[in-house]
């Protein structure tokens, strides 16, 4: 199974970050979704199937915290994998998140605790056939 991804954040560097990092991951891979809010999150969802979203927080126009809320609210996208990559540290915050059903990466983020968030989340195991496929690039988390 290939997954398609969508990586919330209104910074263009930081999706680029976070999506070489998945390109990496070991994670079988469909397609890449971005957005820039929460807004265009939603937008990308209702028009791409979808997942595993990566998601900040702080965002304008409408922020992680609402989309989050609005995926979870949504049947069709109540149980979707989501993980939140934010600068966002208060530990009442992050457990509010972790209450739906959300797993959480901090920014700055090791790229190694990235990967290990995304296939907890995922389920894909070494023991996985198409684990073993190199990332495209090489698998090297150099930057």
């Amino acid at each position: 199974m290939a997954f398609n991804v969508l990586v919330v954040d209104d910074s263009a560097v930081m999706r680029a970050m976070i999506i070489r990092v998945v390109k990496m991951s070991g994670v079988p891979l469909g397609e890449f979704y971005e957005a820039g809010n929460g807004e265009e999150g939603l937008r990308q969802l209702g028009a791409n199937w979808i997942d595993l979203v990566l998601l900040d927080i702080n965002m304008p126009v409408m922020n992680g915290e609402e989309m989050l809320r609005r995926l979870r609210a949504d049947p069709e996208t109540a149980r979707l994998p989501v993980i939140v990559v934010s600068t966002e540290s208060s530990e009442t915050r992050v457990h509010a998140l972790e209450e739906l059903g959300v797993a959480f990466v901090h920014k700055p983020f090791a790229p190694e605790d990235l990967r290990a968030t995304i296939l907890r989340v995922t389920g894909v195991t070494p023991d996985d056939e198409y684990y073993a496929v190199p990332a495209a690039d090489g698998g090297d988390f150099d930057f």
